[in-house]
């Protein structure tokens, strides 16, 4: 069967992307910086179609001009850089936990990150034998304050940042069990705080209940949480002990070291 050819509008932005990454890998091969004759020679880039690319990247702050006629990598790509090692290395360092936890519980356990006004699940770890249909998919997102991980997220918000998180979102609900009022929320991440955990009761999936804790990296910050969700009627008390060594195990790995106790 012979392959759809792409539209011309589709090949022209993978050349330019092709063209684009050339450039990149140049001035990642050099640590000081590269002339535009330079890069134009080891890309094979006419000078002129290696200026305007180059442009292009200098105002997205992925490049940055060193010197007139001169460009090095800019600091945009530390940016994402970090951005993405945080993450690669949560996930590592919290692949082996979850599914010691999983095995404990015989339950979905599920890794998931902030981004903005919802939580993304980046990992998970299950099986048939839960007896629960996972709802979102590694990838899926979900609303901040009808999850147990966003609720953590929200509880380290300052109260004004939480006022403009319920104005920004309107606090939709899905369900009856969703908290939609800023004051009951306001109290829900008071208990959070206290107890170090936080609760999903059927807030964002009817029948479904879930516990998460959160796990933090070398400078104390909170990266990830950590949940076990179960059917509403399995979830166990004593799995909040299981979850809290499991986020400390992750954390530490991480290098986090928590004050000691005055």
């Amino acid at each position: 069967m012979k392959a759809e050819a792409l539209p011309e509008s589709d090949r022209t932005a993978i050349q330019v992307i092709e063209r684009m990454t050339s450039l990149l890998d140049v001035l990642a091969r050099h640590p000081d910086p590269v002339s535009l004759k330079e890069l134009a020679g080891q890309t094979g880039l006419h000078p002129s179609t290696a200026h305007r690319i180059l442009n292009d990247l200098v105002l997205k702050r992925l490049v940055e001009r060193a010197e007139p006629g001169a460009y090095r990598l800019g600091m945009r790509l530390l940016e994402l850089g970090n951005i993405v090692k945080s993450r690669l290395d949560v996930r590592e360092a919290a692949l082996e936990f979850m599914r010691a936890l999983h095995r404990k519980t015989n339950q979905t356990v599920n890794l998931s990150v902030r981004q903005g006004d919802e939580i993304v699940y980046i990992d998970r770890s299950f099986s048939e034998r839960s007896g629960m249909q996972v709802v979102r998919a590694i990838g899926g997102r979900a609303p901040l304050h009808l999850t147990s991980t966003g609720k953590l997220f929200l509880s380290i918000d300052d109260p004004k940042q939480v006022r403009a998180y319920a104005t920004r979102t309107g606090l939709a609900g899905h369900n009856k069990n969703s908290i939609t009022d800023l004051s009951r929320l306001e109290r829900e991440l008071s208990l959070v705080r206290a107890r170090g955990y936080a609760r999903d009761n059927e807030e964002l999936e009817l029948g479904v209940r879930c516990i998460a804790a959160g796990i933090r990296d070398d400078s104390g910050g909170l990266i990830a949480g950590l949940s076990i969700s179960a059917p509403a009627d399995r979830l166990q008390d004593d799995w909040v002990e299981d979850l809290l060594k499991t986020v400390q195990q992750i954390s530490s790995v991480l290098g986090y070291a928590p004050l000691p106790r005055a």
